[in-house]
């Protein structure tokens, strides 16, 4: 294929060899003319492990080469990438400015171009980005989006050191797109690659870069200050944190890494607790680890926000323990939300078939008498009447029960707690996610879609 790549820095430079070394023919642009006379000398403008061999000799094959005339590079190829900088302005927000220079540089060569053509933006970009890049296109040429050119976000996982390594073995090449032209063609760009190839929604593309590296940030954070809480006690801290990366089921893994309610049970907050206690005894400041129990403290409160536009309206809660299968109410953040909104003068009704289970058998009995006696005054042993007489159910856990008796639920307001996967709430125009739009069953249809519109 023919590509043609804005921008020489990093992710240009790194994306230009190893996609001719790929065999596509591609051509740089670039405002500085002394990176376009290095590519155009076969030399590499990083350095960067392997990158200037790469240069080199794809230089020498002929399958590279630079320029600065934007309407040669845009004519001779079919897919140009994007790869500007970004920087963050004095506030915090990242400067769009080179973006949207290239948006009306590429639409201006496309005015003298019929043929369709894909621009793929793999700078690091805020959601919206690409709808604005293609507005700014069809406004400037007339060309109609999706019919006579696509824009889709590409973003890239480099780091710096191990680039080339990690361009051609990535976990994975994210495609955000709505056009099945446009991701055909950039399929055709990463089919030698080993790594899935993911398309989805252009948005959830271009958070990606955002999400993944604040983790990385966050993970450092979080083994920084466990080292500082075992170097005050003498403790080997590598050999803690090799432990803790040997549990691939629970530490290292999806688990616990899925959008919703706040975390709750005995385990949990006791020893969160325990630790920052220690960090605090022992004059070690770790704000990430005292900062865990106040964000879980925000999304409670996100919860009764959610819920307080419907004062006076009939609330069933489904499911009162800290989470599905169990009757602990320790910590149960689905307690604290009701205790809440009965504080604020509420209409609740509750149904747990554990709780219920564990009155009548003495477990738990002694903590729901003593701690939530008036909550126990609220269950109610019937779900399908539950549900049919109140106007909000909120759904708390993730009951196998409560799901088939949500199935014919089409004319209440649903506020989902745990991401429900109920064909039926599709359809319903009431239902809310705590964070999220769509119920579960709903997503992935679209995601088959997507992909069978795709294939």
């Amino acid at each position: 294929m023919n590509i043609s790549i804005f921008g020489l820095g990093y992710v240009g430079c790194v994306s230009l060899g190893c996609l001719a070394q790929n065999g596509h023919n591609v051509i740089g642009v670039d405002v500085s003319g002394l990176k376009v006379d290095q590519i155009n000398l076969g030399q590499s403008t990083i350095v960067e492990k392997d990158i200037d061999l790469i240069i080199a000799e794809q230089h020498k094959a002929g399958r590279i080469r630079a320029t600065q005339d934007i309407h040669d590079a845009v004519l001779s190829s079919e897919i140009s990438i994007v790869a500007v900088g970004t920087p963050s302005t004095e506030r915090g927000h990242l400067n769009l400015d080179y973006i949207f220079k290239v948006a009306e540089d590429i639409a201006e060569a496309l005015k003298l171009k019929n043929e369709f053509h894909v621009i793929a933006i793999r700078s690091t970009v805020v959601p919206g980005t690409c709808e604005e890049f293609a507005q700014v296109i069809s406004d400037r040429t007339g060309k109609i989006q999706d019919i006579d050119f696509a824009v889709v976000d590409n973003p890239e996982f480099l780091r710096e050191g191990t680039a080339v390594a990690d361009y051609y073995n990535p976990p994975l090449t994210l495609i955000g797109s709505r056009c099945a032209e446009a991701t055909d063609k950039m399929k055709m760009l990463y089919e030698q690659l080993p790594a899935e190839i993911i398309v989805t929604d252009v948005k959830v593309a271009e958070v990606m870069k955002y999400v993944n590296n604040t983790f990385h940030a966050l993970k450092i954070s979080f083994a920084n200050e466990i080292g500082n809480i075992c170097s005050a006690m003498g403790i080997d801290s590598h050999e803690v944190m090799d432990i803790f990366c040997k549990d691939r089921q629970l530490n290292i893994s999806p688990y616990y890494l899925k959008p919703g309610f706040a975390y709750g049970g005995s385990c949990l907050p006791k020893d969160l607790k325990g630790l920052q206690t220690l960090a605090h005894d022992l004059y070690v400041q770790a704000p990430v680890i005292q900062g865990i129990d106040k964000s879980n403290d925000i999304q409670k409160r996100r919860a009764v926000n959610l819920l307080d536009k419907y004062y006076g309206k009939k609330i069933a809660v489904l499911g009162l323990s800290f989470k599905a299968g169990t009757d602990d109410l320790r910590n149960s953040p689905a307690v604290e939300l009701v205790e809440t909104l009965i504080g604020r003068g509420f209409d609740i009704a509750i149904y747990d078939r554990n709780i219920h289970t564990a009155q009548l058998t003495g477990k738990n009995k002694e903590y729901i008498e003593r701690r939530i006696p008036h909550l126990s005054n609220l269950l109610v042993e019937d779900l399908d009447g539950l549900i049919d007489d109140s106007d909000v159910i909120v759904i708390s856990n993730n009951e196998q029960q409560f799901l088939s008796a949500l199935e014919k639920v089409y004319d209440k307001v649903i506020i989902d707690m745990v991401r429900i996967d109920v064909p039926s709430m599709k359809d319903n125009n009431t239902y809310i996610g705590i964070n999220w739009h769509k119920p579960k069953s709903a997503v992935y249809e679209s995601q088959r879609e997507a992909h069978f519109n795709y294939s």
